[in-house]
């Protein structure tokens, strides 16, 4: 501020740019004031998971011979995703006990299965661990693009 006047000399306080300070949304996620745009509708993301329930069950069948805790891994989290699909409340949930965001923690949890389960099952030094590590990754990815509201 300036003696003369209470003009902010500041360029910070006196701009047409948001703030750099985030606030809190009403659900308790920061943003910075924008809408985020999540493209992945409820529809789309139920198609995902049938795939990748699919995927973990093939990966399953595929490594049960050569590695047998990374297959226990694949078939656990393949049937995370399928039950957490059947049960959920979107587009192709059969029994509808789950809200879309209660889908969302066990999406959560299902990522964090994936990334630290070759460790406890005892083969993360193995070239299996690698499509845990891809998968959880990925997971992140579509639950950061999906719309949770939508449902």
């Amino acid at each position: 501020m300036t003696a003369s006047t209470d003009t902010p000399t500041s360029s910070f306080e006196n701009t047409d740019l948001p703030s750099p300070v985030s606030e809190s949304d009403d659900r308790g996620f920061m943003t910075s004031g924008r809408e985020v745009h999540r493209p992945i509708s409820p529809a789309q993301h139920a198609v995902l998971d049938y795939g990748v329930a699919a995927t973990f069950f093939a990966v399953g069948f595929a490594l049960g011979g050569r590695n047998r805790r990374a297959a226990a891994l694949a078939f656990l989290n393949g049937g995370m995703v399928l039950g957490m699909s059947m049960l959920t409340a979107y587009p192709g949930g059969l029994v509808r006990k789950l809200s879309f965001r209660q889908h969302r923690t066990g999406d959560m949890i299902q990522a964090g299965l994936a990334a630290a389960g070759p460790a406890l099952f005892g083969f993360a030094g193995d070239s299996a661990a690698n499509f845990f590590y891809a998968q959880a990754l990925s997971e992140v990815g579509v639950i950061s693009a999906t719309d949770w509201d939508a449902a």
